[in-house]
Parts: structure tokens; C-alpha cells; sequence
């Protein structure tokens, strides 16, 4: 095959130049490896490490794992997880509380929920009816009941839940992680996003690397088809036997080095590298983590039927096998953001979410308990805003990102607790506020970063995923 050296011919008296000029690098060089300046200079040299090579954290971390539990639509937080006893009392009334002008159907009084909450755990937590499963769990759970968000609108508010920034312009949460800590596995993805069937709101956005090297970037998974074959497109090569693909790779990946080398740097084509030597290990990996039949019939039964459930499941055995960050959405009919349906019905669209995710979730912290990854893994649970305790028409509510209720478990956090607080309609966070970036920087500092150094440096100034926002929750941290 012809091809055309894109360097042009030297010149006789540049080459007599060059060489000479080479002559003192080479001498230094040697001296520098060898026992010299920099003894240490020619191993590190040599050995050509992966950007998902696991790293040193900032600090002793309390969790290695992420498993994001996202409920993107809104889940209203007095019909779950915090228990607001006066809008039965004050049903129908419109207290000064509660009057937000931002409300829409600003007339609608104060709706009671139509579940019932009881106590659960030693703690006594108060938790809705719909979620009896993880009421009993909540002695392993921190709850924080004073979350707040910048804009009641799911598309941003979605990307401030994952990205930190209203705009799809940044990295998302998992691909800071990956940056940050590398993976724990070379065989599949630092980070998997997963849904059953409807991706959320802003697709690609919510796991993408953006400016980050592309080896950070999530690698979405459809679990609506448990096949193994199924769950990645393209996954397999029916053409060519693994020795063959090696040796096809090996090739590929020389020849795209020497065009880098060439180039000096070009983060595309370093990406393209990467992924295609992931591409080459997932296709033997994927299938087998993905594969459920070897768990027995009692953690199947556990876990449940349900899609959610066997995400859970799968996030599971993806960290089981050293992925650092699982992003796993609720989904229903392939409607991308479920919880929304909340404007029309929260008493049957509520409950048949929760009863789609509600055993999966509990079954999740049972299982990692009982293969000792609990403590090892920050599980996170929440949407991207809440909802008002007024009613919108006769039995929904609207979007309220002044107050509402996230909770965490494992990982290093307090278990039984809860932290800050909304008013006592349940509408506005008053005390012990938490913004999405002080969550983020908490999630961060478990893992072992300090989200004021973990930067990366683009278009002249540093980003990080707080921005220039985000304080540590330390009184939720065991």
C-alpha cells in the first residue's frame, strides 16, 4: 500500500544541522535516566499509562464507588421522605408561606398527601406509604431535607443535578470522578450511565466528558434488553477471532501513534485510541457482567422484577467489578422524565414509580451489606428539583426547586440521619440550606477529592464541577 510521508525531504545542510544539534540531547538524556538529574525519568518514559489507570486521591477516602439513583421528573418530597402533618390541617389554604408567585395556578391552596407516612427503623424516620422497602432501610440512609436548585425547569435543572452548570457545555459528575481517580478496572468504562428505555432529558449531556479527555466520558447502557449481546451496540466482531482482533488493534493503534507523535498532541485522535482499545476489552467484558444468570435465585428474588430493579442489580455487579461511577435513571414507558407525571396525578403516578424502583433500591443496600461493598460505596438518590405542597388542579403539584429532599447511603455518611429542613408546609429549605454544588462537593470530598483542587484547565482559565461555588456537608459524613 503507497503512502505519503507527510514531512517534507530534508535539505543536505539541515540534516548535517540537526544531526549534530541531536548529538549533546542524546548525551543528556543519558544522563539525566541514568543515575543522573531525573534517575527515574527513563522508567516513567517507558511505560505508556492508561488515563484510566486508577490514582492517588487528594485524601484517605471513605467511598471508592458512585452509584447515582437518579429520579429525573421531580419526586415531590412530602409524599415521599419529608412528612409534613399541617397540610392536612391547613388543606385548601393559601399561607403566606407558600404564596410564591413563581407557583403556577397561584389561586390552589395547600394539598394534603394522599399516602400515608409511619415510622420506620430505630431512628423513627417518618416515610411515605409508597416506600415501605426502603423505610427499611433508613437507619443506613442520610436524608438531606433541604436541597435547592437554581431554576424549576427539568432540562437545566437536570444538568445542574449532573453537570453542575444549567448548560451541556461541562463535564458531567461521573467523568470528574474518572478524571480524578481513574477506574479500578481496564476492562470496562470508568463510568456507565444506564436507563430502561427513555434516556433523561438531555441525553449524552448528562454523562459526557465536554471538554475532558474523551477516556472520561460515560458509556450509556439500555438495559430494556437484559441479553448480554444486546446491552452495548456492535459489541462483537462474528468475523474475526480475538487473536486476530488483537493483532488488527496493536496495528491500528501503531499507526495512529505515529500520526500523534506527528502531531504533537490531538485530543481526538488520543480519544479515538483510547476507545477503540476500550471497545476491544468491553467485547469480552460486557457480556459477562451483564450476564445475571449466575446470581442465585434468591438475590434475583430480592431485587425483583422490575427494570429498575435489574439495574440496581447491574450497578451492583458493575462496581462488584471496579467501575467507578454508575448513573442509573428511572424511566417508565419510555417517558424521559417519569416523575413529572406528578402535574396531573401525583397519587397514582407517584405510587407506580415507586413501586417500580422501591424494592430494587432496598435490595441494592441489602446486597452491598452483604458482600461488604456497603461501606466502600456512596449510593445517592434524588431528582433534579421537587414539588409544591400546593395542588395543581385537583390532584397534581407543580415543580418547587426552593426545597426538597436528596438522601444518601454507604459511602462514609451517617446512617439514620437527617440534615436541614423545609419549612412546615414543606415548600422552602430554611434551615441548613444545600445547594447542588454543596452536594457535589460532598460527594467529591467522600470520595477523596477536594472539589476546589480536582481542575482542569481549558480555554485560558481552570474549570472544575463546582464552579466557583460548593462547601463540604461534613455533618452528614460518619
Amino acid at each position: 500500500m503507497f503512502h505519503r510521508n507527510p514531512v517534507p525531504a530534508l535539505t543536505r545542510r539541515e540534516s548535517i544541522r540537526r544531526i549534530g544539534a541531536g548529538f549533546g540531547s542524546l548525551g543528556l538524556a543519558g544522563v539525566m535516566a541514568d543515575g543522573g538529574m531525573f534517575p527515574q525519568a527513563a522508567a516513567a518514559s517507558a511505560e505508556a499509562t492508561s488515563p484510566l489507570d486508577p490514582r492517588e486521591a487528594h485524601f484517605t477516602p471513605k467511598a471508592k464507588h458512585v452509584i447515582q439513583l437518579f429520579m429525573p421528573g421531580g419526586p415531590s418530597q412530602v409524599d415521599t421522605f419529608d412528612y409534613k402533618p399541617l397540610l392536612e390541617k391547613h388543606a385548601g389554604e393559601r399561607p403566606q408561606l407558600v404564596d410564591r408567585k413563581s407557583l403556577r395556578n397561584t389561586k390552589m391552596g395547600l394539598m394534603p398527601s394522599p399516602f400515608g407516612f409511619k415510622r420506620y427503623g430505630e431512628c423513627g424516620k417518618m416515610v411515605s406509604d409508597i416506600f415501605p422497602k426502603v423505610g427499611e432501610c433508613v437507619d443506613d440512609i442520610s436524608f438531606i431535607h433541604s436541597m435547592h436548585t437554581d431554576i424549576p425547569e427539568h432540562a437545566g435543572a437536570m444538568l445542574m443535578t449532573t453537570l453542575g452548570h444549567l448548560q451541556p457545555n461541562r463535564p458531567s459528575m461521573g467523568s470528574w470522578l474518572v478524571y480524578g481517580l481513574g477506574t479500578e478496572c481496564q476492562d470496562l468504562p470508568g463510568f456507565v450511565a444506564m436507563s430502561p428505555r427513555a434516556q433523561p432529558r438531555g441525553k449524552g449531556a448528562n454523562w459526557g466528558n465536554a471538554f475532558l479527555p474523551g477516556a472520561y466520558s460515560g458509556t450509556y447502557v439500555n438495559i430494556q434488553q437484559m441479553k448480554p449481546d444486546a446491552v452495548v451496540k456492535d459489541l462483537r466482531n462474528q468475523w474475526l477471532a480475538k487473536g486476530v482482533q488483537r493483532e488488527q488493534a496493536d496495528l491500528l493503534t501503531q499507526l495512529n501513534q505515529l500520526d500523534l507523535e506527528r502531531q504533537q498532541t490531538d485530543q481526538q485522535l488520543e480519544a479515538s485510541i483510547q476507545a477503540m482499545e476500550m471497545a476491544f476489552r468491553m467485547q469480552f467484558a460486557v457480556p459477562e457482567a451483564f450476564d445475571t444468570a449466575s446470581e442465585t435465585k434468591s438475590t434475583l428474588d430480592m431485587y425483583g422484577d422490575s427494570e429498575y430493579a435489574k439495574g440496581c442489580l447491574l450497578a451492583r455487579r458493575l462496581i462488584e467489578r471496579g467501575v467507578r461511577t454508575v448513573q442509573l435513571s428511572h424511566s417508565i414507558d419510555g417517558y424521559d422524565i417519569a416523575w413529572d407525571t406528578g402535574h396531573g396525578d401525583i397519587a397514582g403516578g407517584h405510587k407506580r414509580l415507586a413501586d417500580a424502583c422501591d424494592q430494587g433500591i432496598a435490595a441494592l443496600i441489602k446486597d452491598l451489606k452483604q458482600r461488604g461493598l456497603f461501606d466502600e460505596t456512596l449510593l445517592v438518590w434524588g431528582g433534579e428539583f421537587g414539588r409544591a405542597p400546593t395542588s395543581e388542579g385537583q390532584k397534581g403539584r407543580d415543580h418547587d426547586h426552593y426545597g426538597y429532599t436528596v438522601w444518601m447511603a454507604g459511602g462514609g455518611v451517617k446512617g439514620g440521619f437527617s440534615y436541614g429542613s423545609t419549612d412546615q408546609f414543606g415548600l422552602t429549605a430554611v434551615e441548613n440550606r444545600v445547594h447542588v454544588h454543596d452536594l457535589h462537593a460532598t460527594i467529591l470530598h467522600l470520595m477523596g477529592l477536594d472539589h476546589e483542587r480536582l481542575t482542569y484547565r481549558y480555554s485560558g482559565r481552570d474549570f472544575r464541577l463546582t464552579d466557583v461555588h460548593g462547601h463540604v456537608v461534613h455533618d452528614v459524613i460518619a
